[in-house]
């Protein structure tokens, strides 16, 4: 009888370990299933359109704080294929999008050309570009906020203007990012 009860006993820890094997091995396939990648695919298609934009950094001044600030513009990049350095100072004379922020760049100003040699980037202004306010401190802001611009790209060192194509005293120098 002793003998009985240990078989019993033996025979329900045995069924007991293959149940518990049963379930184990499930759970493991189910995982195993589960975790394999879907392929997710997208609620609305990407068009090439957008696929070509690219943000820029274009520097504004703010009345409010007296300081230059970024504003990020979203823009198609086969704008900045033939020429990014007229693109970039074009859309500094247009304005910013953020009423807070407003352009340093005097009205009506040309960009003759927009070059770049060793690092520096010769943009050739038409003459309205002398018309600023007397303030030196906002000329200043308005070089900083053309020179920060062009030298978001990797490319740009210092920025050099001229007027009508000649040098001019009012902007002698070649301007660095400050």
């Amino acid at each position: 009888m002793k003998g009985n009860k240990i078989v019993i006993v033996f025979l329900l820890i045995i069924a007991i370990v293959g149940i518990i094997g049963f379930l184990v091995i499930n759970y493991l396939k189910d995982k195993q299933v589960n975790s394999q990648p879907e392929e997710i695919t997208p609620q609305q298609e990407i068009t090439e359109e957008q696929m070509r934009k690219t943000m820029v950094s274009l520097y504004f001044y703010n009345n409010e704080t007296g300081n230059l600030e970024e504003e990020a513009r979203l823009i198609d990049a086969v704008e900045l294929l033939e020429n990014p350095y007229y693109t970039l100072v074009q859309l500094l004379i247009d304005g910013p999008k953020n009423e807070k922020l407003k352009t340093l760049i005097p009205d009506n100003v040309i960009i003759n050309s927009a070059t770049i040699i060793d690092n520096c980037v010769t943009l050739d202004m038409s003459p309205e570009f002398l018309i600023y306010t007397e303030d030196g401190d906002l000329k200043n802001k308005m070089i900083n906020s053309i020179v920060n611009t062009l030298t978001e790209l990797t490319e740009v060192e210092t920025v050099k203007f001229l007027i009508n194509g000649e040098k001019n005293s009012e902007f002698s120098e070649n301007y660095v990012r400050i």
